[in-house]
């Protein structure tokens, strides 16, 4: 169990430990009015209309797509909780549908208490989305057929090639949005919709992405925090330019080291196999050792099974999901499958031309070329997550931009953690081709002085690792780090009954946990 918890006392708006400062554009903007309706299964919608340019709010407005679910127990809540999910790209609005009711997440003693309310950032999905394809076709064939992560120099011209064909889709299609997407900007809308429910001061939960909305917000007014939970964290500076003036000639995800946060998981994912026992379908004998054999199989020739080629980068990147321990079973059944195929000769098909052609054709469509015989020139489409991901994440991080720098980092992260360093040089490598005048990092500062903000980490977290949490707890001036003794991506996805009630216990009472305090984990995935 956690350790004993601390009181922290509550700052009052005039207490001079907390900073003044507020955000000047955001707070000359009038708070929309929210008109909520409902939308099945007790949730309330709305939409709430914002200028697209902060410094310019009369010329354009977008409209933000918000969900709202109300305390259970109205006469002792509190107020609003605002949640946001994480990507950054993905809709607030269908998680928030999908996730209230996950008792790990949101306990029903925390409904009772707060109204939930989470929105489609701006950029995604309903929310004046980023569409960098003319049509649904273009774009679910651009994607369906995006080459697999690189395992090897000689398969990443493909992949350097999609990228860069996204980005200049992108920079075509949403000229006019990409320069508007930066983390601040969303972080002036929070507080619109925070001024738009009635609440004094702001009381959130922010997840992955959602901790460096949470930061930058406590920033740009940081009186107006009440409590705020930030959930599978990170190093807030590294992510917008590094920790010094080299740093951003490493990739966001090098400078998180993100490839020693999957290493990391990996091995935790293969303990907890082992302790699981027939109940992990790699168990058998050493599953470290079978690994290794996969690995040399697949870096000498791919493994075909059932109409799907396994080369040596989809391996490594299937390995590398291991955000959700829900997923393990699966990751386990399909390693002892290709185990079981190592020796099998492989069946090369006509599937690797036909790919290759298609790559061909979309490279066409996505710059809007004319003699693509694809898509009917309607700019409309339901899931625009990859291309919000890229829209927000490119705005908020410098980068580098030169291929042969990622190209020579690749093989160098290999070297310093074998198997899964390339993941981090590469995974947003369409940042290093986006138009330089959507790259808007918020510049700091960090520490402004705010309430106590509780941040929460995974021991092991494939995509926000510990030591960027810890690092960005420090560059916060009043943070506390809660650890979660289990691998996995925050509180949405390891379940920690403990954690649950130390977020709850701060969310309602603003009561931090113990200075050094962790959390055990709820069981072994594979039970």
């Amino acid at each position: 169990m956690f350790g004993l918890l601390l009181a922290v006392p509550v700052p009052t708006s005039a207490d001079p430990a907390i900073d003044s400062y507020v955000d000047a554009l955001a707070d000359a903007v009038p708070a929309p009015t929210l008109h909520w309706t409902g939308c099945d299964s007790g949730f309330s919608c709305a939409t709430a209309r914002v200028p697209l340019d902060y410094a310019h709010p009369e010329a354009r407005s977008i409209d933000l797509a918000l969900i709202k679910l109300p305390a259970t127990d109205p006469t002792r809540r509190i107020g609003t909780l605002f949640v946001n999910f994480g990507g950054p790209g993905r809709s607030g609005v269908a998680r928030l549908r999908e996730r209230a009711h996950w008792p790990w997440l949101f306990s029903d003693a925390l409904r009772a208490r707060f109204d939930l309310v989470s929105w489609d950032t701006r950029g995604a999905a309903n929310s004046a989305p980023v569409h960098c394809f003319p049509d649904a076709t273009a774009q679910q064939l651009f994607f369906a057929t995006y080459p697999a992560m690189p395992g090897t120099p000689g398969t990443e011209p493909p992949f350097f090639a999609a990228a860069k064909t996204l980005a200049d889709a992108c920079a075509e299609r949403a000229a006019d949005l990409l320069p508007h997407l930066s983390t601040d900007n969303t972080a002036r809308d929070l507080d619109l919709l925070r001024r738009a429910v009635g609440d004094d001061k702001l009381t959130y939960h922010g997840i992955s992405y959602g901790t460096y909305l949470g930061a930058v917000y406590a920033n740009m007014f940081p009186g107006r925090v009440r409590a705020m939970v930030l959930d599978g964290s990170m190093d807030f500076r590294g992510n917008a330019f590094g920790l010094d003036d080299n740093a951003a000639d490493l990739p966001v995800d090098t400078r998180q080291d993100v490839a020693t946060g999957i290493a990391g998981s990996f091995d935790a994912m293969l303990d907890a196999c082992v302790a699981a026992g027939p109940g992990c379908a790699f168990s058998a004998g050493d599953p470290r050792e079978k690994w290794q054999r996969i690995l040399e199989r697949v870096r000498r020739e791919p493994i075909s099974w059932d109409g799907k080629r396994y080369d040596y980068g989809t391996v490594v990147a299937a390995a590398g999901q291991l955000s959700d321990p829900a997923g393990w079973p699966r990751l386990a059944a399909t390693l002892q499958l290709l185990y079981d195929l190592r020796d099998t000769p492989y069946l090369p098909t006509d599937v690797l031309a036909e790919t290759s052609a298609l790559v061909r054709q979309v490279a066409d469509i996505g710059t809007g070329s004319s003699a693509s015989p694809v898509g009917t020139g309607v700019n409309t489409y339901d899931d625009n997550y990859t291309e919000a991901f890229h829209a927000v994440q490119c705005a908020d991080s410098r980068v580098p931009r030169d291929e042969r720098r990622y190209r020579d980092l690749a093989a160098s992260e290999d070297h310093r953690v074998p198997v899964f360093g390339r993941l981090g040089v590469l995974d947003a490598l369409t940042c290093a081709y986006w138009p330089q005048t959507a790259v808007r990092p918020y510049p700091g500062p960090w520490n402004r002085p705010t309430a106590p903000i509780l941040v929460v980490n995974s021991r092991n977290d494939p995509a926000t690792p510990l030591a960027g949490a810890i690092s960005g707890a420090a560059e916060l001036a009043n943070a506390r780090v809660l650890v979660v003794e289990g691998a996995g991506h925050s509180s949405m996805y390891v379940h920690s009954t403990c954690s649950e009630a130390a977020v709850r216990e701060y969310l309602t009472a603003r009561t931090l946990p113990a200075t050094g305090a962790t959390c055990p984990i709820d069981g072994n995935p594979f039970d």
